[in-house]
């Protein structure tokens, strides 16, 4: 990552121009001879993305933003926000890292947060946004998450999992065994270090799939967010051997609809004939 980005024109340029054709953009000259054109072009792109996603960035003067894919795969603040309120305790290590949206709200409910990430470029970009946001809290470990595990060698309250859907082998993959890293074939490993586990994956995994290959889950979160699904939560926990709550959950900017479905629990359906309206529940509780 090229820093010479936060020079104060080139901020102005991205600012002046967030929301433009990039297209077009890119066929003018490049008023910036010491970077490339393509640097700035990504700031504008990843910034205007942010602007609904990522609001805190968008307004926050001398963001750098990583590509687009990485947007793009990004948690929004509003899922973030969701699942930080689901941890406790004091510490959280996250192995994969990214871009640190979740870890910036998980940062406001714990004392301590490491941020793993393997992409040198990407861990610089989120130490340098952490320090422009405050959170002083988050410390940023680049490497490979399963040796800095092992170099750490410590107990966390929670590991955080959000296992990349990208496989060189298969392209674009969905089951927790192709996802890299493997989070079903090291589990062991996790535990051996942590009591509680939170894996992140995309709302395309079918639960029964996803329950087949995990062990110890303990609840399952459906976040929607506007009536969209955008990612699956699993809460495990070690030594859990019942059937897991699944929670559905679809954030608004109104409100927060939440529908509980407790397995143990017997409920009594009762049903009227049909009258004038047919409801469809929101898309968490159809997932």
């Amino acid at each position: 990552m090229n820093f010479k980005l936060l020079e104060p024109e080139v901020q102005q340029f991205i600012t002046d121009h967030t929301g433009a054709d990039v297209t077009r953009l890119a066929l003018g000259k490049n008023p910036f001879p010491y970077l490339e054109w393509q640097d700035v072009l990504n700031q504008v792109t990843a910034r205007t993305k942010a602007k609904d996603k990522l609001p805190t960035w968008y307004g926050a003067e001398g963001i750098l933003y990583p590509s687009r894919v990485s947007i793009e795969q990004t948690s929004s603040e509003t899922a973030a926000r969701y699942k930080a309120g689901l941890v406790s305790g004091e510490s959280l290590i996250d192995l994969t890292g990214g871009f640190g949206i979740d870890d910036y709200y998980f940062a406001q409910n714990l004392k301590e947060v490491i941020h793993c990430e393997r992409s040198l470029e990407l861990s610089a970009i989120a130490e340098h946004n952490f320090k422009v946001l405050g959170a002083g809290n988050i410390i940023t470990a680049p490497g490979d998450s399963t040796e800095l595990l092992k170099l750490f060698d410590r107990k966390w309250d929670w590991i955080y999992i959000d296992p990349s859907r990208r496989s060189v082998v298969k392209g674009k993959v969905f089951m927790l065994a192709d996802c890299e890293p493997n989070v079903p074939e090291l589990l062991s490993f996790y535990f051996s270090y942590s009591p509680n586990l939170m894996i992140k994956t995309a709302p395309l995994l079918d639960i029964t799939a996803g329950l087949n290959e995990l062990k110890h889950v303990h609840t399952i979160h459906i976040v929607a967010v506007d009536n969209e699904v955008k990612e699956l939560l699993w809460i495990l926990e070690d030594g859990f051997e019942g059937t897991p709550v699944v929670t559905a959950v679809n954030v608004t900017k109104d409100k927060t609809e939440t529908f509980t479905v407790n397995p143990d629990e017997e409920v009594a359906a009762r049903f009227a004939l049909p009258q004038k309206y047919l409801y469809e529940p929101n898309s968490a509780i159809m997932k």
